[in-house]
């Protein structure tokens, strides 16, 4: 199983380079990056019993209101603009991309293109990787002020009973909160293995201290019944939020509506009106070319695979602008394509329970 662990001159216009300059002032502050100067940790505690670290565990959790929909840290892909995006439709917290905890404490200009955050943009997760206790110290101490929870990526082991002796020994050396996915690291293409929800179980009845769960959310009734099978204190989706950000909302991709399933209707929103959200966003909180592409090739896949010359057009832009990406929004509108998410219908719920109440 896959764990993560957590503890309280002009650049070349290319896709590595911010979509646009921060602008210098702006009264809200709407986007910050990390300043230059460490902060501190504060004064060392008191020793803490297993019972008072498992207690300061839940006692944080339920400052944050104990969120239950959260956005999984996925590389160049859980950036500020697409946190926010998924904010706004249902997600109660995030974790940021992976980071790499020597060059984020080393490189000033990794931290400030890698690295953006804004007063609502918490709960907030931070994520490193790290092979050197020391040089994760000074990253998270870099970023302490600005999140909720710093967040290790830690390995994978075959055998349940290893992965719970893990687990275990993560807790007794302090840690707050523990994800796990339930897959191995051979397992990673969700779309050919299905994450074990009875190792996810088992890790949350081992511990006790919060859990989170990882896999196998495709929509809003896997979430429902992923924490209800696994006892999970939340649930974290990636890939799926990638093609819909709306998922915590309840909308799903067409996919996810079999054709025999009544109930759902067009939600009267679509990945395109999500890509002009997410552009939007960008605009207001800059983010290096590369991820904007990566997000517009996710969100649109369905979109391209019927016009297929837009997307052949998209790619051979070595340059991206927002203009030229609003125009391919409106190019796409303007060919007749759209493919839209779907939501359950109340109005038809509330109908049908009316004619029961009538019939008793």
């Amino acid at each position: 199983m896959a764990l993560t662990t957590t503890t309280h001159s002009d650049p070349p216009l290319n896709d590595d380079s911010l979509c646009s300059l921060p602008q210098q002032n702006q009264e809200d502050c709407s986007s910050s990056s990390l300043q230059e100067t460490p902060f501190s940790m504060g004064s060392p505690g008191k020793y803490l019993s297993g019972v008072s670290r498992v207690e300061m565990a839940w006692a944080h959790w339920t400052k944050l209101g104990r969120p239950k929909f959260i956005v999984a840290p996925m590389v160049d892909n859980s950036e500020l603009p697409f946190r926010m995006l998924c904010r706004k439709y249902g997600a109660e917290a995030a974790y940021t991309p992976m980071l790499h905890s020597r060059i984020f404490s080393e490189n000033p200009k990794y931290r400030s293109e890698e690295f953006t955050t804004c007063n609502e943009d918490r709960p907030l997760f931070v994520q490193f990787c790290a092979n050197d206790p020391d040089t994760l110290l000074e990253a998270a101490r870099r970023v302490e002020s600005y999140c909720d929870y710093v967040d290790i990526n830690l390995g994978v082991f075959p055998k349940l009973e290893d992965t719970l002796k893990y687990a275990k020994m993560l807790e007794d050396a302090g840690c707050s909160l523990l994800a796990v996915h339930g897959r191995t690291r051979d397992e990673k293409d969700g779309k050919k293995f299905r994450a074990d929800w009875n190792a996810i179980k088992a890790v949350k009845n081992e511990l006790r201290i919060p859990v989170l769960a990882n896999g196998n959310v495709r929509h809003m009734d896997d979430v429902q019944n992923c924490l209800e099978e696994t006892g999970a204190d939340g649930v974290l989706s990636a890939e799926t939020l990638l093609e819909n950000p709306a998922l915590f909302a309840g909308f799903r991709t067409a996919d996810w509506v079999s054709d025999n399933e009544n109930g759902y209707v067009d939600g009267k929103l679509d990945q395109a009106d999500l890509v002009v959200e997410y552009l939007k966003l960008c605009e207001k909180y800059p983010v290096p070319w590369r991820m904007i592409r990566s997000h517009v090739h996710k969100l649109l896949g369905d979109w391209f695979r019927l016009q297929p010359q837009v997307r052949e057009d998209l790619n051979a832009q070595s340059r991206l602008t927002f203009e030229f990406l609003y125009g391919l929004v409106d190019r796409l509108r303007e060919l007749g394509v759209r493919v839209p998410l779907h939501q359950k219908d109340t109005s038809a719920a509330r109908d049908s329970a009316e004619v029961s109440r009538i019939e008793l």
